[in-house]
Formats: C-alpha cells, structure tokens, sequence
C-alpha cells in the first residue's frame, strides 16, 4: 500500500494567506428546480473550511460539478453549492463569473481572512483534466498555499488536485486525512479476521482489488454479476448471467492463488435468478452452480445470505465495495440488503467503499452503525487495489528527511520496450518502499517511462532541459514539454555536464526557474573536481554553485526544490566518498541554504548524496543525519540493486 504520511491543514501557517481548497462538490441536482438533492459532500468538508475561516484564511475553493462538455454551462454552475455551503455555514459565499478570469482573480485578490471565494466549476475548461500545466499555474496564482480535501476526485491527476501541488506548498484537509486513516488502516494493519466483501458487474473492474485483497484478508467474499464468471471457471453452468468468457483462466488462477495463500474465498452457494432483466421478472432460487438456459442471476439466495452473513460476524475487519445483486430492483435487492443489516449489526472496523454500497447502508439508515462510509468510489476503489492517488501522493510529507532515491540511467536504456520492461520489473519489488522513488531516463524513453510507471511509486525524471519554453534551439528539451507530459522531475546541472559542457552557475538558474515555473521540480546538482579538493577549495566552490543555482528562488518554492551533492572525483571512477565526507558536505549544504533563508526550509530540505551508490552502502550513506537519499547512477540500470537502494 502507498505510504501517506501527509502534511494536514493544521501543519500550514494559514493566517492571513489565501489557501485555495479541491472539494468535491460533485452533488446530484434535481432535473425540474436544480436543487440540490445530497448535500453530503458538501458537509464532508465543513470541518477543513471551518477551520480555515476560524483561523483567518483567505478561503478559495474548487471543484468541478458534472460533465460539462463545451466550456460554460448554466446547468453545471456551481451556485446551488456555493448557496448550500453558506446556509451549511451561516455566513456568505461569494461565486466567481469564472474560474481563472478576471472576476475569480479580482476577487481571489479582494478576499479578507475568513471569507470563502467559490470558483466557478473547474471543467468549464478542458484544460483541467490534461493537468494542464499553464492552467494549474493560473489556478495557483490566486493562492500562496493548496489543501486538497477532495478524496473522491483524488485517483485523477488532474490540473486541480495534483497540478497545484507543483507551484504551492500543500496539505490535505480532513476529509482526505480520515479516508487514509480509516482505508489505509484496515488494509495496512487490520483487526482480524480480516473480511472483504467485492460486488459489481464485472471481474475486470477488480482484478487488480481482488489480488491486492488477497495478500490482506483472511476471507475473501464475492458476488454480484462478476460471481459468474467464477462459478463458470468452476465448471458450473451460469445461463444468461453476466459472464467474461475471456476472464475464466483468471479467475481460476485468483481461486488457485487464494487456496495458496490459505485465504477463504466464498461464492454464492445459491442464486435468485429471472428469466429477465426486468424489475417485476418471474423469478425462484435455484443452486449457483446451475443456473439454466434463459435465466440469469440477479441476487444472492438466502443460503448465501446465512454463509456470508455469518463470516462478517466473525469478522474484526470489514470492507465491502459493491451490491450483491441488481440493487436498483427491489426484488433484487433482498441480498445487498442483508449484507448492509449484518455489517451494522457487527462491532467489527466497518468501511464501506462508496458507490451502491454507501447507498444501501445510507438507505437503510445503518449510516451512523459503521465505521467509515467513503466519500470516492473510484477513489477508494483504486486505494484498495494497492494504486497510487495522485490527488493525495502529490502533497507534501508530513516529516522532513523523507528517503528519497533517484535513479540517473544517463545514455543507457533509452529504448522504450527497455525501459517499460526495467520499470516493470522494479515497481513490484519497491511497491512497499516508503522512500521516493524516482528514475531519470534518456528523453527518448521518456514516454515509455511515464506509462509503465501510471499510478506506481515510482516516478519519472528527465536528465537535463533548456531554459526556454520554445525557440531555434536544435536537440533541446523544452521545460512545457516535459510539464504537459507529466513528468515530476528534472536533473540539472549534473556534474558531469558542467565538467564536460560547460555548463554555468547561471544556466542552472535559469533551468531551475523555468522548470519551477511549469510545476517540474529541478533536481540541483553541484559537486566539486578532485583538484579542487584537494587543493581545499571545494567549500567556497559549492557554495557558490548553490547560491547561484538558488539567485532570485522565492522561500515558498524550495519546498519543489532537491538538491544532489555529486562529487566528480568519484562519478564512474570507483572512488566513494566515505560517509562521514558525504555527511560533511551535505550539512554545509543545509548550512548556505539556511543562511539563504531560514532554518525550517534548510531543514525541510531533501539532499542527495550521488557519487557511486551502491545498495551496498546505500543503507550507511542515508543514515547520516544530513544524507537524505541518493541520486544512483549505474545501480538503477539493474532492478534488484535499485530496489536495494530504494529500501535501504
């Protein structure tokens, strides 16, 4: 599982800052009046923005509200959520014309701390779901600091919920911590037994939910149409159910993996079939394994109803993700009823993962009898699978000196089926890391990279770039480019290219700052020649490289900001630093970046020390106090060494 340990609003100094808000105020509206008919949401979020007004924050929020198509929409205006927020509040919610227009900044820019600024719906433009980078920065322009509280919207990278932590410092709210408490702590370290209940149509839509589950839960629960597919892998006839023919070898590889791992997996012994799919079908019960010719199942049966009831009592643990039947007929709804009744009649850790499910427990009135309902169906969907949230992966670290090792493979690997095949070889083995994880790649495997890398913890470099955004400038690399790519850092002033293409203090500078500009965040090399140490120079030499990388960086961008300390007296010669003389330069390092500006960003700072890493000192090298990672060269060219760095 991702490990979130995530700054919270409470760790940002708020007061009188504008702090711009992701909700998800993506609320069902009535046809006929446009009135809002589920305002939970929306309540979701009163605890994040009652303490942003309580603690004098210019309050700006965003999200979108359905699928607007073609830019404005009168029907998609986010005025019934801005007017329900503030009767929820008792106090007035201004809404913008727009969302990065005039009338947003003008009145981003005249808020007063404690009043609330609703942006217009954020997928009026295109622009938001391709996290496009221009966008994301004009969003950001409005605010000196970024919470996202929108666990619903938070498996998408899009422009509002991961493009903004790319320009502001960022936290999550409320909302987001409770979902990450609550699912990452039953998937993490349950209470056992350990029950998981997984309904829905298809068995596609969860293979990736089903094998996560099964390395967790001690009893696996399936039914809903994707039940078929495996009781036809069992050799059981399913008639005109639902059934992914191509999905059989599958599924009788997760029954042959669960048996494996000792870990109970229970189908529906009986079902309640019709001979339509219709609310008023004929219907009866019949068993599981024999469902005939013109009938299809449309529920559990009620033998089923007693074998999974009676696993949830024993359970300490549940979490349960989709109906058990075609909930939205009532005939049909008999099953994913019961499922609701024997969750809240458990004093078991109950989480309900959104979607058909929520509703039913609302529905019920069983709501205040579980746990924890989720707030994102897809979201908590993918957080169960073991997936990256990008919404959420993207915020900054609660703690400093986070692990972080990246990989430089230099001109190597730049055939993209060789990447995609290193990568994917390398993201099972570091899927528990909790360093970061990221790899530098040649520009032509940079698209490879990025795609056999989606939704992992491993993260995609470039190795260099030019300063301009475009121009006659043969064989460069713009900084928008590798921004509306999507990759997450960049390498500059790499050693080696200082030494051998004469790259300057002034160069670098301008890199970083384009690079900051379109939300990449530099990677800053400096390091010094064997000459220069020793002839006991290469003190005044470093910091000189960093003052000049740094000319004219604003405090609130060093959060975007590592540093890698490289000496080039040992790239590719077989000499290592010993760890006390990587200590040594990397605390004086933190020392001019002090002196630069103060001491909680010098000691929020990530500094690499990237001379020879091996996974043989790796583990030495970032126990020194000032040593927070690597920058790895030739050792993640080699998925096992990597993964040895990565977990040191």
């Amino acid at each position: 599982m991702a490990k979130y340990d995530k700054k919270s609003v409470e760790d940002l100094d708020v007061a009188g800052k504008k702090v711009i808000v992701r909700v998800d105020f993506n609320v069902p509206l009535d046809k006929q009046t446009n009135e809002i008919t589920d305002d939970k949401r929306i309540q979701g979020a009163l605890p994040t923005i009652k303490y942003l007004v309580d603690h004098n924050a210019k309050v700006i929020l965003v999200s979108h509200l359905g699928r607007p198509k073609n830019g404005p929409e009168a029907k998609f205006s986010m005025k019934p959520a801005a007017e329900r927020l503030a009767q929820l509040l008792g106090k007035p919610v201004t809404l913008a014309a727009d969302v990065i227009g005039e009338d947003a900044k003008a009145k981003a820019a005249a808020l007063k701390d404690g009043e609330i600024l609703m942006l217009e719906n954020v997928r009026f433009h295109k622009e938001e779901t391709k996290n496009d980078p221009k966008f994301a920065q004009e969003l950001a322009s409005m605010a000196d600091l970024y919470v996202n509280d929108a666990f619903g919207t938070a498996h998408r990278a899009h422009a509002s919920t991961a493009g903004l932590a790319n320009f502001l410092p960022s936290a999550c709210g409320y909302l987001i911590q409770k979902e990450i408490k609550f699912i990452g702590g039953a998937l993490d370290e349950p209470q056992r037994p350990f029950v998981a209940i997984l309904g829905g149509a298809k068995v596609s839509d969860k293979i990736g939910v089903i094998t996560n589950l099964l390395d967790k839960a001690d009893t696996v629960i399936i039914c809903g149409g994707m039940a078929y597919t495996f009781i036809g892998a069992m050799g059981g006839t399913v008639g005109d159910s639902l059934f992914e023919a191509d999905k059989v070898d599958l599924a009788k590889e997760l029954i042959a993996k669960a048996e494996e791992k000792g870990v109970k997996l229970l189908l529906p012994e009986d079902t309640v079939i019709a001979d339509a799919f219709d609310a008023n079908a004929n219907s009866k019960v019949v068993s599981s394994m024999e469902i005939p010719d013109g009938w299809q199942g449309l529920d559990i049966g009620p033998k089923t109803i007693e074998k999974f009831s009676a696993a949830v009592k024993e359970a300490k643990t549940v979490i349960w993700n989709g109906p058990a039947g075609v909930f939205e007929f009532e005939k049909f709804a008999v099953g994913t009823k019961a499922i609701a009744q024997a969750i809240a009649d458990t004093d078991a850790i109950s989480i309900i993962g959104g979607g058909d499910s929520a509703s039913a427990i609302q529905n019920l009135g069983f709501a205040d009898k579980v746990t924890h309902i989720s707030t994102g169906g897809g979201a908590s969907l993918e957080y169960i699978e073991g997936k990256v949230l990008p919404g959420i992966d993207c915020l900054s670290d609660r703690k400093n000196g986070r692990t972080f090792a990246a990989g430089n493979w230099k001109m190597n690997c730049g055939v993209p089926s060789d990447a995609a095949k290193l990568i994917g070889d390398l993201v099972p083995l570091v899927k528990d890391a909790e360093s970061r994880i990221a790899l530098g790649v040649p520009a032509t495997a940079l698209a490879a990279a990025l795609e056999a890398s989606a939704y992992t913890n491993v993260k995609i470099a470039a190795q260099n770039c030019h300063f301009e955004e475009k121009g006659a400038f043969t064989g460069e690399i713009s900084p928008l480019w590798l921004a509306k790519m999507g990759v997450t850092y960049c390498i500059i002033g790499h050693s080696e290219r200082r030494e051998y293409n004469a790259e300057t203090d002034e160069t670098v500078n301008k890199k970083a700052h384009a690079l900051l500009k379109y939300g990449v965040k530099p990677i800053i090399c400096c390091g010094e020649t064997l000459e220069q140490r020793e002839s006991g120079v290469y003190f005044d030499w470093i910091k000189g490289q960093i003052e000049g990388a740094l000319k004219g960086i604003p405090a609130e961008k060093m959060c975007q900001i590592t540093i890698a300390y490289e000496p080039i007296w040992a790239i590719g010669t077989g000499k290592v630093a010993t760890d006390d003389q990587a200590e040594e330069i990397c605390g004086f390092i933190r020392g001019v970046v002090k002196t630069l500006y103060n001491d909680d960003i010098a000691a929020a700072l990530t500094i690499q020390y990237g001379g020879s890493v091996k996974a043989a000192t790796a583990a030495g090298l970032f126990s020194m106090p000032n040593v927070n990672g690597g920058l790895v060269g030739g050792a993640s060219l080699k998925a096992d060494e990597f993964s040895k760095i990565c977990l040191a």
